[in-house]
């Protein structure tokens, strides 16, 4: 993960580049940026500012970021979580940092407007969606927690910002199984193999870099393939899975086009005449 800002912001800007890279980088300006906020539920990372550029990544809702340019209705940012760097709607994203206090930690939940399950929904949101809570409610035994201008989600929903779910990474993991496969993906809504691993792992208080080659240079320690048990990384080019059992992987996968368990054999021998054999192992 160490050398993903220097790779990706020159990839997207070579004009620019991080004030602490100043001597290191060469670039005609440098920029250290603003503080920004991402205010709406999932917004998706492009190399370019062109709605028609594929998707590199998502952001979820209150993830930091630092804006480094804008201009033309996008804003160029670099994710504090794992410096990631694209263009995005600048209207994605805001300057007021809202001082969040709950992580949503359901694969998928729902912003009601009001306490009540049965008023209208205001928003779907993703697990890791960040927001502030400013009260709590009962209505009809559920417990609801409070929003600015009175909207609700439910309170077993949501954990304490800094406050890591109990549990394996791997667990995590499965509980978006038979979430639709998403290039580019990292949310609830829609997920691709390292976003799946980035984000379960996330979510127990661990860190990983956001794409498959650099899971597979940094994540962890490299293992044998005789060492494989639950929760180890099995890496094919541009392809990433979870090891569930020492026989079974977890993976996001384009074949199925979900979140699938399939066998380790079976996956090798399916993927293998097109893309060859796993070109490693690692043990986060």
């Amino acid at each position: 993960m160490s050398d993903l800002p220097d790779r990706r912001l020159n990839a997207y800007r070579p004009d620019l580049a991080e004030e602490p890279l100043r001597g290191i980088v060469e670039a005609a300006n440098y920029v250290s940026g603003s503080p920004g906020e991402v205010c709406i539920p999932v917004v998706q990372v492009r190399a370019r500012p062109d709605p028609e550029c594929g998707v590199d990544t998502e952001l979820l809702l209150g993830e930091t970021v630092r804006v480094l340019d804008a201009a033309g209705g996008w804003a160029w940012i670099k994710a504090d979580f794992d410096d990631y760097v694209g263009y995005v709607p600048a209207d994605a994203v805001s300057s007021v940092l809202r001082g969040l206090t709950h992580v949503v930690t359901a694969p998928r939940t729902f912003i009601y407007s009001g306490p009540d399950l049965k008023l209208t929904t205001v928003q779907a949101l993703s697990m890791g969606s960040r927001i502030a809570v400013v009260g709590e409610q009962e209505t009809r035994g559920t417990r609801y927690f409070l929003l600015e201008g009175g909207q609700a989600v439910i309170a077993n929903h949501c954990a304490e910002v800094g406050q890591p779910l109990s549990g394996d990474y791997v667990s995590l993991a499965a509980r978006f199984l038979e979430t639709p496969y998403l290039w580019g993906g990292r949310s609830g809504f829609g997920i691709d193999c390292s976003g799946l691993i980035q984000l379960s792992m996330m979510m127990t208080g661990k860190s990983a870099p956001r794409d498959t080659d650099m899971q597979a240079k940094g994540l962890g320690t490299e293992i044998t393939r005789d060492e494989l048990r639950r929760g180890d990384l099995v890496f094919w080019k541009g392809h990433v899975a979870i090891m569930e059992d020492e026989k079974t992987l977890l993976h996001a996968n384009g074949h199925t086009m979900n979140v699938a368990l399939e066998g380790l054999e079976d996956a090798i021998a399916r993927i293998g005449w097109l893309y060859g054999q796993p070109t490693g192992y690692r043990r986060p």
